[in-house]
């Protein structure tokens, strides 16, 4: 549905000369744009409790923002506000086709794709962005204005909004159906809307390492591991009470560094923490539930697709015993199921000559009917 077309350099000068490094314009990078999705699609998805929506304007010159559910936009007239969408690759296949092209960055840094429908003179205002984003312009124009990285004061302009002061400008540019703009982190920006417009932006996100030492901590309490105590035998005897000493600093630190030493408890750590959603999936369990028998013969029929937004991955340290790792668990299917494991992994559509092997493996066949019932994979017809 989506090619990426790129015309002054290949995706591996895009990566060498500006992944993470400066903000760039890619002239028609859709070429013939069509929205996947339209505004009063985008409206109806608004509406869902389940669905994360936000609307941002201004009153009487100060910056607005609610979070949706949202019925009615009658009160906001018909300039100057935007409504916004995140994680819509969830709730809608076609939007989630925009994801494929970037497939040059793994899943395991995707966040979301996130729409933004603006009337004249909309915007979210002028901030900094703490991921790397592929901001698409879908139907009419937009403007943005992006500015240098660092020393930038932000402020909260409203509880809901961080915004950055004003900025000079490295890129003043207007966007037209199909253009792509790329923004590394740090970069403060602000687009505003020229007509009604809207904008995808695919966004990829990395873990801090505070947040990543937080997860890990509350995996190892989860999994009830990291439980063997710092030992000392052999102790000298010690004459300053309050002193840490290099001896002591570097016993403690050995000890917590032999967690992360631990190369099957860190994959298996990894795996189920970046595999968690963070948006709610549209799962659609069904209503009458496949057994092994009908899932395998539908198999051999048309393929599975993973529901939109389904995180899951392998890593080499556990991969030769056939674990993976689905949205938040991990699951271990034995060495048979090795190649059927990537294959499931790899791909968001995924047919029986692709799995193979690991169609005579029954606990990944018994994982495969529960996770077509629960919704997690589906098949189209």
């Amino acid at each position: 549905m989506f090619s990426l077309q790129l015309r002054d350099f290949t995706i591996e000068q895009f990566l060498q000369r500006y992944w993470q490094r400066k903000p760039v314009v890619i002239r028609q990078g859709f070429a013939d744009w069509q929205d996947p999705i339209t505004p009063d699609e985008l409206a109806g998805l608004a509406l869902e409790e389940m669905v994360d929506s936000r609307l941002v304007y201004k009153k009487r010159g100060k910056w607005q923002a609610e979070t949706g559910p949202f019925e009615s936009y009658d009160h906001l007239g018909k300039k100057a506000w935007s409504l916004i969408v995140q994680a819509a690759n969830h709730w809608s296949p076609e939007v989630a086709e925009l994801v494929k092209p970037f497939a040059f960055i793994p899943k395991w840094r995707l966040d979301d794709v996130m729409i933004s429908y603006s009337r004249p003179d909309g915007g979210v205002g002028p901030h900094i962005d703490r991921y790397d984003v592929f901001i698409c312009q879908g139907s009419g124009r937009r403007r943005w204005r992006v500015g240098a990285l660092g020393g930038h004061r932000e402020f909260a302009a409203h509880a809901a909004l961080l915004h950055v002061d004003p900025f000079e400008p490295v890129l003043d540019v207007e966007l037209l159906p199909g253009d792509i703009l790329y923004i590394p982190p740090g970069f403060p920006h602000d687009g505003v809307s020229l007509e009604p417009s809207m904008s995808f932006s695919v966004g990829f996100r990395a873990k801090s390492a505070c947040h990543m030492l937080s997860g890990l901590a509350d995996y190892l309490i989860d999994q009830e591991l990291g439980n063997d105590l710092l030992t000392d035998p052999k102790r000298p005897i010690h004459h300053n009470q309050g002193y840490i000493d290099a001896t002591d600093f570097a016993r403690i630190r050995a000890h917590m560094q032999a967690v992360l030493d631990n190369d099957t408890l860190m994959a298996d750590f990894a795996g189920s923490f970046l595999s968690k959603t963070k948006c709610a999936l549209d799962l659609q369990p069904l209503d009458e539930p496949l057994d092994a028998q009908t899932l395998l013969a539908e198999l051999a029929r048309q393929p599975l697709v993973r529901t939109g937004g389904l995180r899951c991955f392998y890593l080499d340290a556990t991969v030769r015993k056939g674990v993976c790792y689905v949205d938040g668990q991990r699951y271990a299917f034995g060495a048979k199921a090795q190649s059927a494991v990537k294959a499931l992994c790899d791909n968001d559509s995924i047919s029986a000559r692709q799995l193979r092997a690991g169609l005579q493996v029954p606990t990944l066949v018994d994982a495969l009917v529960a996770w077509v019932n629960a919704g997690y994979w589906y098949f189209a017809d």
